[in-house]
């Protein structure tokens, strides 16, 4: 499996995501700072939130094979600039979290974001429903992740 890395505001799911991936229950954990494992990289909203915190975002992407910008469905405004992953050279998805509690339109306003931003692919999700976990982890499980 590829390493993923998460990144994306407070409270949008990523830490979510890596305990749907671990097989884990659901429940509450703040992300303090960045959590390793083997196969993800969570990373707290504060270092996207912060714009001095970038260079500890681009100093972990090095040791993920695939970056994912996180954003919930219901989100207001997008956190993420246009190219924001080209200096982190790695292939770039995207991540829709909480399908389950936004209107169709909503969710395609958040995946055009992500696009702008960098992610060539974009996955739909919801952990409260595993709707779209599957399709990241066959994705993640690709022996050439290429991004198209």
């Amino acid at each position: 499996m590829k390493r993923i890395m998460l990144i994306g505001p407070s409270q949008c799911g990523k830490t979510s995501l890596t305990q749907c991936f671990r097989g884990e229950a659901l429940h509450y954990q703040k992300t303090q700072a960045i959590a390793w494992s083997p196969e993800s990289i969570d990373t707290p909203g504060e270092y996207l939130e912060n714009r001095r915190l970038y260079s500890a975002l681009l100093a972990s992407a090095c040791e993920a094979d695939v970056i994912a910008l996180v954003l919930n469905a219901d989100a207001a405004s997008s956190p993420f600039s246009p190219g924001f992953t080209e200096p982190m050279n790695r292939p770039a998805i995207g991540i829709v979290t909480k399908s389950d509690i936004a209107a169709t339109q909503q969710i395609a306003q958040v995946e055009d974001w992500l696009k702008q931003a960098g992610a060539q692919t974009v996955f739909i999700t919801s952990a409260a429903t595993h709707t779209g976990l599957k399709e990241i982890s066959t994705f993640l499980n690709q022996r050439n992740v290429h991004v198209v």
